[in-house]
């Protein structure tokens, strides 16, 4: 009998990790403007805090390291992969304007307009 105990409040402290976990990946998302706000709007990113909340988690990984059972591992592991790569997207400048041409530097009074062969110099591969 006791254990079937065991068993079942092992099975409801799982449950509960999992949903620990979850319920901090859900926070993460929200300061990282992944999912609306209260008002149906997607935040601005906090990336700050967001950060914090996915120090916390990699804390929690690191501490209860041979502890959890497999699918706690493989939830904690994964929600932490997309959180970090989420994070480092939220970092990134949008792609429009990323694809804007920046603006043209008007030349210095006196100094010739750049040829062709000016710009070839100044460029570089990495291919």
């Amino acid at each position: 009998m006791a254990e079937v105990q065991n068993s079942q409040q092992s099975g409801e402290m799982t449950r509960r990790f999992i949903e620990f976990v979850l319920m901090q990946a859900q926070q993460i998302a929200l300061m990282l403007g992944q999912i609306p706000g209260p008002e149906g709007k997607p935040l601005e990113p906090n990336l700050p805090v967001a950060r914090i909340f996915i120090d916390q988690l990699e804390m929690i990984r690191e501490k209860t390291r041979g502890n959890l059972g497999k699918d706690e591992e493989d939830i904690l592991t994964k929600v932490l992969a997309d959180l970090q790569l989420a994070f480092v997207e939220a970092g990134q400048p949008a792609p429009a304007a990323a694809a804007e041409e920046p603006a043209a530097i008007p030349p210095v009074a006196g100094t010739p307009p750049a040829t062709e062969e000016d710009k070839k110099k100044f460029s570089k591969s990495y291919g």
